[in-house]
């Protein structure tokens, strides 16, 4: 399982983010351009010591990100607002990629075309959105506990 974040805005969000990949053991990629310098003292006070141990790939762009994962023959899911399909109702696979959208704009309609699902976690009526750190990692773990994914 795979997580992925479209034109980050926030350095604290991301270096959360590759912790908890770290954490799970999930690879991590990063579609730039991101709203920050991309460094380790920037993803340092959030992502702590964890960050650096994360399995991250950055791509240079929305078509690297495609070109890599066309070859990879990964599944894109999309957790967005918007989805189609609420969390608790849809089916992973082992080797899903899970692509989560910028904090100021999620993703384009290109981005959300290219996914062949878009999930949305449930939330109380009148709420936009989750932290997208927080929305991650609440993915990614009921991503693992369908797939047994989880490490023993």
């Amino acid at each position: 399982m795979d997580i992925a974040l479209f034109q980050p805005d926030i350095a604290g969000n991301v270096g959360t983010m590759l912790r908890t990949a770290a954490c799970f053991g999930a690879p991590a990629h990063i579609v730039e351009p991101c709203g920050f310098p991309f460094s380790d003292a920037a993803l340092k006070r959030a992502g702590m010591d964890y960050a650096v141990r994360a399995n991250v790939r950055r791509h240079a762009d929305w078509a690297a990100f495609e070109d890599w994962r066309t070859a990879a023959a990964k599944r894109l899911v999309l957790l967005t607002t918007g989805g189609a399909t609420p969390l608790p109702d849809f089916d992973f696979d082992q080797g899903d990629l899970l692509l989560f959208g910028s904090e100021s704009a999620g993703v384009p309609p290109h981005v959300h075309a290219a996914a062949a699902a878009r999930v949305a976690i449930p939330m109380q009526p009148s709420f936009r959105s989750l932290n997208v750190a927080v929305a991650a990692g609440i993915a990614l773990a009921e991503a693992l506990r369908q797939t047994k994914g989880f490490a023993a």
